[in-house]
């Protein structure tokens, strides 16, 4: 019995001698809302307590300084996990075929 060799579907070999290029890249970098608030309430007495809060919610208006503030927990807004927005393009492209 005859080992076969490769992974090949259809049995023909010109998927062997074509190659593909891939490009990728990243664009439209946002920082998005903020998530879940990561304080740790219980690190004062050795243990590990989140508080549940699910979203930041500023307690004033954007320029003072309750707007770093959670209206929900309390925290500052750098307690709370940032999100961020981006688009990965990639671009995959082989070589055309010329009939030989």
């Amino acid at each position: 019995m005859k080992k076969r060799q490769g992974a090949s579907k259809r049995g023909d070999d010109s998927s062997r001698n074509s190659s593909t290029t891939t490009s990728c890249t990243i664009r439209n970098v946002q920082y998005g809302p903020y998530g879940e608030c990561q304080k740790n309430h219980a690190a004062e007495i050795g243990g590990y307590a989140l508080d549940g809060c699910r979203e930041f919610m500023a307690s004033g208006e954007e320029g003072t300084s309750l707007a770093l503030t959670c209206a929900a927990c309390g925290c500052h807004r750098s307690f709370h996990k940032r999100l961020m927005e981006y688009e990965v393009v990639c671009e995959c492209s082989s070589p055309s075929s010329n009939g030989t």
